[in-house]
């Protein structure tokens, strides 16, 4: 058994600082810290360098899981620590519109009230128009913070209202037709 995500080399940048301390990964870098528990007894992180490896030290189905889900999750540490992540969210729709009030994001879509969402620590926030751009360090803060605005107005099919990924392609269905 083989995981192929988890055989391949992480590289540590230059102003990337990574210690391992009793199974607890620290990931330091110029745009924050990245803390995150492993469990060491069955896959070994070792750092030596620029380079961090993994090696199952158990040969079975859960453990070969774990090693390229650890690999991954380092990665995505590393690169958050460095370039950081962004998501794009876009509001359509007559009258949809979002503002910023402090920590705290104000959805305005179509609801007879305001719709408040609170700004996690480590997201950035920022309102242009119909856009929502979310950004930050931690990528699972940002994808789950996306994911949390998004989910109080999903975009329809039928006229593509609502809130969706700068990328996500709705597929639009056709209305009602009329008998004559």
């Amino acid at each position: 058994m083989s995981s192929r995500i988890g055989r391949q080399i992480i590289i540590i940048p230059d102003k990337v600082a990574v210690s391992l301390n009793e199974g607890t990964l620290t990931v330091t870098g110029p745009k924050g810290t990245l803390v995150r528990d492993f469990k060491i007894n069955l896959v070994a992180i070792n750092i030596s360098g620029s380079e961090i490896t993994l090696t199952p030290l158990v040969e079975n189905v859960f453990t070969n899981s774990l090693w390229g889900t650890y690999a991954s999750h380092i990665k995505n540490m590393v690169i958050g620590v460095t370039e950081g992540y962004t998501k794009k969210l876009i509001i359509e729709g007559v009258g949809f519109k979002a503002a910023l009030k402090g920590d705290i994001l104000e959805l305005d879509i179509g609801f007879s009230h305001l719709v408040p969402v609170n700004i996690p620590a480590g997201v950035a926030v920022v309102v242009e128009k119909n856009v929502i751009t979310v950004s930050g360090y931690d990528k699972e803060k940002v994808g789950e913070f996306a994911a949390r605005v998004r989910s109080h107005k999903k975009t329809e099919p039928y006229k593509g209202k609502g809130i969706r990924y700068e990328d996500e392609l709705v597929k639009r269905k056709q209305g009602k037709k009329t008998v004559s």
